[in-house]
């Protein structure tokens, strides 16, 4: 289920929208109308409002748009304000949050992202290149998520050995249900750069061992420990990071930052990848770049 499809289940604001019925010719007026009706009838809304940010045509079905859409609820309940963004599809008749392909089992809600906000491009999260680079690659990742130890030092190297190129931006998106220890080991990265130890992200990947015990630093995925996360990444890092440091409000600022970035962006999985503003489902769109 959607983070849209969530929170509207959770305030009650709609007992259904696999298939509405939509007439008229301004598809984006009428979805942002009858979701406003779905929120103004809501006993459990006090104030909200319904905005449609962009529309990207569907490839896989002719006459078919998706719609990305921004609400901003505050609940009568403690004056609680959602802010959300979410996928609607629509054809200007008949509304659904999402497709299918029975073959695959693929959803097409997952090929949709809103375009990379110009503003993410900051110097804090460059790490190769520069902002007068041809290109501009964008990578949300967690450090122990296999598919993207698979995949990121890979790229990275790639990318890295032609700087005029690419420009990399990298944001840091641990998965704190499925990897645990990420979460440290992000936090030392930022106290470790805050204290200008310079780490080498490179070494996240390849040094830092989750697969197997019998590895020199091993980590676990699930690993809670914080001491023990820690005296690894010193180790591989050549870092002098404590427990104060990864626990100060400066580090978990700039964590959260990157939270904020991805929630934006409505990036929730690992790795996800930006080639010059627009989503890369491929991760590889860099690889054909001229």
């Amino acid at each position: 289920m959607s983070s849209m499809s969530k929170l509207l289940k959770n305030t009650i604001l709609l007992s259904s929208l696999a298939a509405c019925t939509l007439f008229g010719a301004d598809t984006q007026t009428l979805l942002e109308e009858y979701l406003t009706n779905q929120l103004d009838n809501n006993p459990a809304v006090k104030e909200g409002s319904v905005k449609v940010l962009d529309k990207k045509p569907l490839e896989e079905i002719k006459g078919w748009d998706a719609y990305i859409v921004d609400l901003d609820v505050m609940l009568k309940r403690g004056n609680k304000k959602i802010h959300q963004k979410s996928i609607f599809f629509s054809n200007g008749r008949y509304l659904t949050t999402d497709f299918t392909d029975i073959r695959t089992g693929d959803s097409l809600r997952d090929k949709i992202k809103p375009k990379f906000d110009p503003k993410f491009y900051d110097e804090e999260h460059l790490i190769s290149g520069s902002k007068n680079s041809k290109y501009k690659v964008a990578i949300f990742s967690d450090p122990l998520c296999p598919f993207c130890r698979r995949y990121v030092p890979k790229a990275l190297k790639e990318m890295m050995q032609d700087p005029n190129k690419y420009a990399v931006y990298y944001y840091h998106l641990p998965l704190p249900r499925i990897h645990p220890a990420s979460v440290t080991l992000v936090q030392a990265m930022k106290a470790a750069e805050l204290k200008g130890e310079k780490p080498d992200i490179m070494k996240l990947y390849t040094q830092i061992q989750p697969d197997n015990p019998k590895k020199p630093n091993y980590v676990a995925y699930r690993e809670k420990d914080k001491k023990k996360i820690l005296k690894v990444f010193n180790k591989v890092m050549g870092t002098h990071v404590t427990l104060k440091d990864i626990e100060s409000k400066e580090v978990q600022e700039h964590v959260n930052k990157d939270k904020k970035i991805s929630d934006e962006l409505m990036v929730g999985g690992t790795p996800t990848v930006y080639f010059n503003g627009e989503y890369d489902k491929s991760k590889h769109k860099y690889k054909n770049a001229k």
